[in-house]
């Protein structure tokens, strides 16, 4: 019997996962059989229960790769010293990840934005795609972090703010943009970089105005 290559396996392993988040985002997690997984990637049972036990599996693996990808991007960013100006590195990684799964759509509309919402729901029954989340998340900060402590060291941001403060904000504007997307419909990542120029430009209006 001829040996299957390691690309092979990793490509199937992608067929599969992407056509999960296709009808995680599409119809919920709950909604979603594993009967509809394998007739959105065209193979038999056995094909995609050798890589995944099941919906649990598939969608623990997504949140992981996501969170993966975000964090390792943040990461590479903040080896530049200084790292880049907080608008041009959000939207950059941003970017990256949204830009690696644009090919993924639902009704003609990216998936993936409609795919975070539906983890972020099912996060709030399920404790171990929960605990996935927050370990993803606290990589995310963490990555973060140290690039604030670069900007702070450098003199590009205030000193008294604690990091992970600063942290937590900019995931905020990121995952808020998500939802937009989400809500509202695709958005330009340039949105996004622009917004947060203008706001780093404020500054407090003159004495006396």
């Amino acid at each position: 019997m001829a040996r299957v290559s390691q690309a092979h396996l990793d490509a199937r392993r992608r067929q599969i996962l992407d056509g999960a988040s296709v009808c995680f985002a599409r119809n919920g997690f709950h909604a979603t059989s594993m009967q509809d997984v394998l007739k959105e990637v065209d193979l038999s049972a056995g094909a995609v229960y050798r890589y995944f036990s099941g919906k649990e599996e598939l969608i623990a693996a997504i949140v992981g790769e996501v969170l993966d990808e975000v964090r390792e991007s943040f990461e590479e960013e903040g080896r530049h010293i200084p790292p880049p100006a907080p608008d041009i590195l959000v939207s950059s990684v941003f970017g990256r990840v949204h830009t690696s799964r644009e090919y993924l759509t639902v009704d003609g509309r990216p998936a993936f934005p409609r795919l975070v919402i539906q983890v972020w729901t099912e996060t709030l029954r399920n404790p171990e795609l929960a605990a996935i989340l927050s370990e993803g998340y606290g990589g995310v900060r963490e990555a973060w972090g140290r690039i604030v402590v670069a900007y702070q060291e450098a003199g590009m941001m205030r000193s008294d703010v604690a990091p992970d403060h600063v942290a937590r904000t900019m995931i905020a504007v990121v995952l808020g943009f998500l939802v937009q997307q989400s809500l509202f419909g695709p958005a330009p990542v340039e949105v996004l970089r622009d917004g947060l120029r203008a706001l780093m430009s404020v500054s407090p209006p003159l004495s006396g105005a």
